[in-house]
């Protein structure tokens, strides 16, 4: 039997194909033509963190040379709160069609296991973008402690076990959990002093209060530079530019290697044509001398990525430090 489309509508076999190829492309049509016209009107990228801090910084690095690059603004918007968890909800229920970006960092990942109310799944529920930096940290101490690198570090700890302080900006920060990584690393027993914010802690390092501190590049390197404070190592695998001369934590602790990490992702299922647009012009930026060396100054190595590599760089830093985090039975507060 004829169904009820053949027998009421009679069309030519060719006709029939080019209309049925039509409507299969339909669902696609719209999306090629948002990339072609893409983008139409400002773009927001939404950071987690107040104005002013390394991560604001990074944004309007990025926005300012994504605006001039495609002729389109690209603004910085600031929703501090719950370590950026306020920022990456607004942007996982904002619409996928490229106006409205995370700057995402380290945090997103470790956040994952740290929090247990999450109203969103940051791996399902974004799209990797572009890839923008990695953020090398530094070990250093009060210049009067009796260690100058890290293998006297470690020896002096074991000596005094539960006696050396390690100053942290927050429970849950990157500074706890490179360090605390270090302590299970090294077999050394550190007292974690937790702090909100890096003045307190910076400050009571050097004045000897505590002992030794994991934190950025840039927060320590004007201290570092007057003397003030003794770096023993960077807890990236390389040596970083801005510290050429101070080895890396795994030149003694084989397998030590993290950095902090910053990048743009966006709602989930963004139409893949847009990604490799904001893509490009990012990875274009990477490689511009004078960005790099506005990078190297905030104490960033540039980080380019494909949108799926970085995807799968996010997923295995996420479960690397939910192992850490779960091992030490580390809470916000």
């Amino acid at each position: 039997m004829l169904s009820w489309w053949s027998a009421t509508v009679k069309l030519p076999r060719r006709k029939f194909l080019r209309l049925t190829a039509g409507a299969a492309a339909v669902p696609v049509a719209p999306h090629f033509a948002w990339a072609q016209t893409y983008p139409s009107r400002p773009v927001h990228i939404i950071s987690g963190f107040p104005p002013g801090g390394f991560t604001d910084t990074t944004a309007r690095l990025i926005s300012n040379s994504l605006s001039e690059r495609v002729g389109q603004q690209f603004f910085v918007e600031n929703r501090p709160g719950a370590s950026s968890n306020v920022a990456t909800e607004v942007v996982v229920r904002s619409p996928s069609d490229g106006y409205t970006l995370l700057i995402a960092t380290d945090a997103n990942a470790y956040n994952a296991t740290l929090y247990d109310n999450l109203k969103f799944n940051f791996i399902k529920d974004m799209t990797p973008v572009a890839s923008i930096g990695r953020v090398a940290f530094v070990m250093v101490v009060n210049p009067a402690f009796a260690a100058k690198t890290v293998p006297d570090f470690i020896a002096n700890a074991k000596a005094n076990p539960g006696k050396i302080n390690m100053a942290t900006v927050g429970p849950g920060s990157p500074s706890q959990l490179f360090g605390v990584l270090f302590k299970s690393m090294a077999g050394v027993d550190l007292v974690t002093v937790n702090y909100r914010g890096i003045g307190p802690p910076l400050l009571d390092l050097i004045s000897g209060r505590v002992e030794v501190i994991f934190t950025s590049i840039a927060s320590t390197i004007e201290y570092i530079r007057s003397g003030k404070l003794r770096p023993l190592a960077v807890t990236s695998a390389q040596r970083t530019d801005l510290l050429p001369d101070v080895p890396s934590i795994g030149e003694f602790v084989s397998g030590y290697d993290t950095a902090g990490w910053v990048g743009l992702t966006a709602p989930a299922n963004m139409p893949p044509e847009i990604v490799a647009i904001l893509n490009k012009h990012v990875n274009a930026a990477l490689a511009d001398p004078t960005f790099k060396a506005k990078m190297v100054d905030l104490g960033e190595t540039p980080f380019a990525n494909t949108p799926a590599g970085f995807g799968g760089f996010i997923a295995e830093y996420t479960d690397k430090w939910a192992k850490v985090i779960r091992a030490a039975n580390i809470k916000p507060e």
